[in-house]
């Protein structure tokens, strides 16, 4: 077949596998992932000095680098390929960067998107990840998502009527109309809060963000105090857990060349203020689940979705930033923890299935679910390292 033959059967085939749970699963990816680590984001810019037009340009390139990633990668593989930035190397940044002028902080996102190429391009991070068990890959996934259930009644003690509504109407969704769960279970919740006055639309204005190019420098300070730091607390704070969650969804990608290409558009978009991307964990799960779609090979077109969605933020990002704003709290915990039952389930299923990995898995499970954070690493790392030394030690006392 002809290339412009196979990719005319791809476009027809997209747009056969479009579905409106699939947008929806989209929509609610971004509005989880924006929602809850924007304001670090604008924290990280503004710890390294950078204007309100350079912060609007940091939003620009992170949006257009995910929104890229995630289609392109997604009709590439017809696998749900969902990244994100990385919310831990922001944190990072606003606590070690003080004394750094933003031009060797830009230099040293370079050196790290570089980093992440070589390490996706070369091989070795999918081989170490391969080495991993599927049981200790789907406890961590359990106990990353294990807050964003909890989230859905924990919104209760504040907003009852708003949360208990959209649980009501999913569990009705899900007898009746299982496709349309989670979007009734929005809708509803957006009905609410506009009938309550509590969805503020005021400072809503449309607004396009410019790109700033800031030539990148670099220095040992910059190289020690934020390149390598960020590289390491990228890959095993993101990537890591973002693998974990593609196996433990039964997906196959091969890993090697997308933590590649992300590298490579991170290279592309740093001098723009694209600190760092990786693959996505949790807002990954909500494209994966069922929600998106019944038949797994249609879930795709969520991370396309999700990625369009971003691609929009970079374009308007002081604008989607006041929108997603203009949400309530609570009405953001509900739908993420609902989008993700699912998930949960699956993903603790999965974990305790096989007796001789239940301990290891369990303890993975518990250890992600604390929140540990050591030497600025999350604890989604942690827990599969703990769950790796129990599974090691088990296996050496049965031999």
């Amino acid at each position: 077949m002809s290339e412009p033959a196979a990719d005319a059967t791809a476009s027809a085939g997209f747009f056969r596998d479009v579905s409106l749970s699939a947008a929806v699963a989209g929509f609610v990816t971004v509005l989880v992932g924006f929602a809850s680590s924007a304001v670090i984001v604008f924290q990280a810019a503004q710890a390294l000095g950078a204007s309100p037009d350079e912060i609007s340009s940091w939003i620009w390139a992170l949006g257009l680098g995910m929104g890229v990633t995630c289609i392109a990668l997604s009709l590439r593989y017809r696998v749900p390929v969902v990244t994100a930035w990385s919310t831990p190397g922001a944190a990072m940044l606003i606590t070690t960067t003080s004394g750094l002028p933003l031009s060797q902080a830009i230099g040293a996102f370079l050196l790290s998107a570089l980093l992440i190429l070589i390490a996706g391009f070369s091989g070795w991070f999918e081989r170490g990840m391969r080495r991993i068990p599927l049981a200790l890959a789907s406890g961590m996934l359990a106990g990353v998502l294990l807050r964003f259930g909890l989230d859905a009644f924990v919104a209760m003690q504040t907003r009852l009527v708003l949360a208990l509504a959209m649980l009501v109407v999913y569990l009705c969704g899900r007898r009746w109309f299982p496709r349309y769960a989670v979007i009734a279970t929005l809708l509803t919740g957006i009905a609410i809060a506009a009938g309550t006055g509590s969805l503020q639309l005021g400072a809503v204005h449309l607004q396009l963000a410019k790109p700033i190019f800031t030539m990148p420098d670099l220095s040992l300070a910059a190289v020690f105090g934020i390149a390598l730091p960020l590289f390491v607390v990228t890959m095993a704070s993101q990537n890591v857990p973002g693998v974990a969650v593609i196996r433990a969804s039964g997906f196959d990608v091969p890993i090697s060349p997308v933590i590649g290409w992300i590298g490579a558009v991170n290279v592309v978009l740093a001098p723009f203020g694209a600190y760092a991307l990786n693959l996505a964990a949790i807002t990954a799960a909500i494209c994966m689940g069922r929600e998106a779609h019944e038949e797994p090979s249609r879930r795709y077109v969520a991370a396309v979705f999700a990625g369009i969605f971003y691609v929009v933020v970079g374009l308007f990002g002081a604008t989607v930033a006041a929108l997603f704003a203009a949400f309530p709290k609570e009405l953001i915990m509900a739908i993420a923890g609902i989008a993700l039952f699912g998930t949960i389930g699956n993903s603790l299923a999965a974990a305790l299935r096989e007796e001789q990995d239940r301990e290891p898995a369990l303890i993975t499970f518990l250890v992600t679910a604390s929140g540990l954070s050591l030497g600025g690493i999350g604890s989604a790392f942690w827990g599969l390292l703990a769950g790796v030394a129990v599974l090691l030690a088990l296996r050496r006392r049965a031999a």
